[in-house]
């Protein structure tokens, strides 16, 4: 019962099984491409065009500076009192948000309560990483953005509220009790171990919200509500607005922080936590009732609008990447993520 019951929670399965039966797609265009790459110029400042690998502060250097996060980049080797002082002249203030500055998936994403917590954090960490204020918004939305280029119109695709893996008291289970009871959590339980063991025999009052993670990704254990229906000229103005500002994004995600809905498709009160380029996922498919064929047909649909942007941009100018550069390109990020998770493992 327990492998049907696994078989039939695809949205639980690995990234390389679910995507296995439609890579064929995938491959026919790079044929059709006659290169390896295809999607490489489907946003030109974005390095490989955002599918992986490609630097945090790339992003934020490209949106205006009143839409994102204070934040600033720290090396592990730097001396942590000069940090101290980087973080008042930043403004910064605990709790603070630190995460690697080339991620993703929510490896080493963290919520830093203390200078101790941040010392430890600090210490442990193997690689270059951001330092970025912690934004207080209620809501956390995520939003699939695509702009032919010949077009100054957009579309948006998908539309999420995101919350992240938490449970909730019910003044008797422990909280070790509570993470057993919780489908999500109960797959992720030596995840959050490592952060939360000091606290499994603690019973939770009634109502209380404990929190399991701060990163608000799928693979992560986040909930994703649909908000597909709230989808209008309005919303997709808004997002067009700030794209065309950018200039030369065609094709990703948006991580927003808001205040509301409303207030998000007035541009008003929200923050831009990050976007991401053409290795995002139109992750509006979990949690949100589509079955395993709809999912499929989803991701095939935004892949052939991948390859006609990339096309496009192509016939253009904009050359896809060598194949050795691509190939290269690939090995060390490959070395980088494994060395990122290795230390998610072990840093609290």
């Amino acid at each position: 019962m327990n492998l049907i019951t696994k078989i039939k929670n695809w949205e639980q399965w690995p990234f390389k099984i679910l995507y296995a039966p439609i890579v064929p797609v995938w491959a026919w265009y790079m044929v059709r491409s006659r290169a390896v790459w295809f999607f490489t110029p489907s946003n030109p400042k974005l390095t490989f065009g955002g599918m992986e690998g490609e630097p945090k502060k790339e992003m934020h250097d490209l949106l205006p500076a009143n839409l994102c996060p204070r934040y600033f980049n720290v090396n592990p080797s730097d001396d942590f009192s000069g940090l101290k002082k980087r973080i008042v002249e930043s403004s910064i203030q605990y709790p603070l948000i630190v995460k690697p500055e080339v991620g993703g998936q929510g490896i080493l994403f963290r919520k830093i309560a203390s200078e101790e917590q941040l010392k430890e954090y600090h210490s442990k960490i193997p690689v270059g990483y951001f330092i970025q204020e912690f934004l207080s918004y209620p809501l956390e939305v995520s939003l699939f953005y695509y702009r032919y280029p010949f077009e100054k119109k957009g579309a948006i695709t998908g539309f999420l509220q995101k919350v992240p893996m938490h449970v909730i008291g019910d003044g008797v289970h422990t909280l070790e009790e509570l993470l057993m009871l919780n489908i999500k959590a109960k797959n992720r339980i030596e995840e959050i171990k490592l952060k939360h063991e000091n606290n499994f025999n603690k019973i939770l009052p009634d109502g209380e919200t404990y929190m399991l993670s701060f990163a608000a990704n799928h693979n992560r254990g986040a909930q994703f509500i649909d908000l597909s229906s709230e989808i209008n000229e309005q919303l997709v103005n808004m997002l067009d607005a700030i794209s065309l500002r950018i200039n030369d994004f065609f094709y990703g995600r948006y991580d927003i922080m808001c205040h509301s809905i409303d207030e998000l498709k007035e541009g008003r009160n929200f923050m831009v936590l990050e976007y991401n380029g053409c290795g995002a996922e139109p992750n509006h498919f979990y949690d949100t009732g589509y079955t395993l064929s709809a999912a499929w047909k989803e991701i095939l649909k935004h892949w052939k609008i991948l390859y006609e942007i990339s096309s496009y941009n192509h016939k253009q100018g904009i050359p896809y990447w060598p194949f050795l550069k691509g190939y290269r390109f690939r090995t060390e990020t490959k070395k980088y993520y494994k060395k990122i998770n290795k230390a998610d493992k072990i840093i609290p």
